[in-house]
């Protein structure tokens, strides 16, 4: 098929043009500067060259989005533009890159990738709402922010199951081939651990001599990542742990 990509340039979007082109598909990247090869401009913020970049268009990986800006303008209303935009005559599936706990983590990112999701329910397109746990590389960024000095405090009981985006990359290509589900998938790491855990073999190996300090975190955010909501009820498995990862 012809796969358009959004979020082409971000961790996962660089990642899934060799699994997509290995199933056998054409791939483009769409950003809002389109640059590199196969490369298309599209901005979801403004609906700037959208229909543009989605012309022919047989499958979308819907992998953009605005974590540190205001994801209610991208990933809300930028999907709304993207479903007003496709060719809905041509498209056969719309596979919606999301993640795990947006419907019960209360955190303002989470609400808007939840809400995302909704129009993308409501919009009648064949489409699959991929939810998937953190990056391994992701986790490596907040450990490393949240060092200060020789002290590593971490959420006390906080539970999470992180997975290798290089297997997502390659479990989205799959699913872009199957059938549209309709809903919900998950897919996860092979591994559930706490953040102390994650903290500690973080520390062995990128920060010798840090002392992991698990804090106690009151609220419902906290309550929410204890209570397991960031954690697949079901779906497939990646097979790379974190501890592999660590030392590769």
């Amino acid at each position: 098929m012809d796969v358009l990509v959004t979020g082409g340039t971000g961790r996962l979007g660089q990642r899934l043009v060799e699994p997509l082109q290995a199933a056998g598909h054409a791939v483009r990247q769409m950003s809002r500067r389109g640059t590199g090869p196969g490369g298309v401009r599209g901005d979801l913020a403004t609906g700037r060259d959208l229909a543009m970049a989605l012309a022919g268009a047989e499958a979308v990986v819907h992998a953009a989005s605005d974590p540190r800006g205001d994801p209610w303008q991208v990933d809300v209303a930028g999907t709304r533009r993207l479903v007003e935009a496709v060719d809905r005559d041509r498209l056969r599936h719309l596979v919606y890159v999301s993640i795990v706990g947006v419907d019960r983590i209360p955190y303002g990112y989470y609400r808007a990738k939840f809400a995302a999701e909704q129009v993308l329910l409501a919009s009648g397109l064949p489409v699959t709402l991929l939810r998937v746990t953190q990056f391994h590389d992701f986790v490596d960024f907040l450990l490393e922010s949240a060092r200060r000095g020789p002290v590593l405090p971490v959420p006390m009981g906080w539970r999470v199951q992180p997975v290798d985006v290089g297997e997502v990359a390659a479990h989205v290509a799959d699913v872009v081939g199957r059938p549209p589900a309709g809903g919900v998938v998950e897919f996860a790491g092979p591994e559930e651990l706490s953040a102390a855990d994650l903290a500690r073999a973080w520390a062995a190996v990128r920060a010798p001599g840090a002392h992991v300090v698990a804090t106690p975190l009151p609220g419902k955010l906290g309550a929410a990542f204890r209570d397991g909501a960031a954690l697949p009820s079901g779906g497939e498995r990646g097979r790379r742990t974190y501890a592999e990862h660590l030392h590769a």
